[in-house]
């Protein structure tokens, strides 16, 4: 499927994505032929009887329809597979999913976020994938080392990575011009940042309106930890470290430049996204989901960079979308044959899921040529080398409801940031002990 082909498919669709909505062309290398055992299936081709594969996701926001158009692409160069696209809120899904699988109405196919992956293999509700990767002719090489090893939990895959989503640096040109600064030329490490701040607010400009909440303050804060030199858990995710001095400093970061009026002192769930596109804020650190966002947005001049380095450290926080395979009652090795075919060539169309906001897992994919058209993701995909994963821990994700508690308290100026973290820790930590003995039985 070319471009071509593609951007006729999705015609014109508008593309802008809400802020909770979160590799090459036809013939990407590492994507051909087996190079498994000699009894293992191509997965290119599917030659058996006609099948009809389910395929849930949670893609509600622009990239949605990026992947319905493939879908549909798919089933038309596929005569004898049929895949049925179900979409649902993230949430939803996550719920959903579990007890379907359970009662054997699961998927075939589904996308997981990579942080998700480990707690839904120890459950059960995944399949490894590991003769999958096999099939597809996957391998380390061809992806960066953060992606690839996030998606193995237990010395088994279960993800097979279609993307990564990075946050990024946002920033409206005007602003910075009105403010005397160079709209051209954003700043990029701690001292010339706070410079910008502090000649913002001279210009009457709050700078960067922190966030207290998951989207986008979350994020955020996870980067400048990594950027202090911090980490959120130990290697192995037994132990909470975010109540450590490198926490305590980026955390304290974020509250000061509300005490020195850089920030509103209470930002609404997505009002920092919002001043920045009307004008009233010149920096927002945002998921690469918002660059549609801000294309539909008439008249506006911004531009996107990688983090700035407020830390000293490069360091920024990611997501990603991997491809699942459920586990099920009865296999079908048509369905799971089909299953390879399709989840290959949907990973050999990555450049065009790039449009809908996205950056390829593949290396191969984000160093083309054609990748680097797309100016804006190909910015954010400089950041690939240093993106971070939280560990491969099943309910991992639990303790991020006292991570963002934290932050919740430490922004709204209800609590000091030591003592935000150091009580989000204790509760997060008594969680990981739980989930030991609860995902070991």
């Amino acid at each position: 499927m070319t471009r071509r082909r593609f951007l006729s498919a999705t015609g014109a669709l508008g593309a802008g994505t809400l802020l909770a909505a979160c590799g090459g062309g036809s013939a990407s290398p590492g994507s051909g032929s087996a190079s498994g055992p000699a009894a293992e299936p191509a997965a290119d081709t599917y030659d058996g009887p006609n099948v009809e594969l389910e395929f849930w996701n949670g893609f509600t926001g622009g990239d949605g329809p990026y992947m319905q158009a493939l879908v549909d692409a798919f089933n038309s160069e596929h005569e004898n597979v049929n895949v049925r696209m179900t979409v649902m809120e993230w949430a939803d899904y996550y719920s959903k999913l579990p007890a379907a699988v359970t009662s054997g109405r699961g998927p075939d196919v589904g996308i997981m976020h990579i942080d998700s992956l480990s707690t839904n293999a120890a459950r059960n509700v995944i399949m490894p994938l590991d003769d999958v990767a096999a099939a597809l002719d996957l391998n380390a090489s061809d992806f960066a080392e953060a992606v690839w090893n996030a998606g193995e939990y237990a010395g088994q895959r279960y993800g097979i990575p279609l993307d990564v989503h990075p946050l990024g640096y946002f920033y409206n040109k005007q602003v910075l011009a009105d403010a005397g600064l160079d709209p051209e030329d954003p700043p990029m490490d701690r001292d010339s940042y706070e410079a910008a701040l502090e000649a913002l607010k001279s210009a009457g400009v709050a700078g960067h309106w922190m966030s207290p909440h998951t989207f986008t303050g979350s994020m955020t804060l996870q980067s400048l930890i990594w950027q202090f030199g911090g980490s959120l858990f130990n290697d192995d995710g037994t132990e909470v470290t975010w109540d450590q001095d490198p926490a305590i400093e980026a955390l304290t970061w974020m509250v000061d430049a509300i005490n020195n009026d850089y920030s509103p002192s209470d930002v609404g769930q997505d009002a920092d996204a919002i001043a920045l596109q009307n004008g009233q804020t010149a920096f927002n650190w945002n998921g690469i989901w918002h660059i549609n966002t801000l294309k539909e947005v008439s008249g506006l001049e911004w531009g996107v960079a990688p983090l700035p380095n407020i830390g000293g450290t490069q360091a920024a926080w990611a997501g990603s979308h991997n491809f699942v395979m459920t586990s099920q009652r009865r296999p079908d090795e048509n369905k799971l044959d089909a299953a390879r075919v399709f989840i290959n060539w949907v990973s050999q169309q990555s450049l065009d899921w790039a449009e809908g906001g996205q950056v390829p897992a593949r290396s191969s994919v984000r160093e083309s040529a054609e990748f680097q058209e797309l100016t804006e993701q190909a910015a954010l995909a400089q950041q690939v080398d240093y993106l971070r994963f939280p560990p491969a821990v099943p309910g991992i994700g639990d303790a991020f409801a006292d991570f963002d508690q934290a932050l919740n308290e430490a922004v709204l100026l209800t609590k000091e940031p030591a003592k935000a973290l150091s009580d989000a820790a204790a509760r997060a930590t008594k969680k990981l002990e739980e989930n030991r003995d609860r995902y070991s039985e």
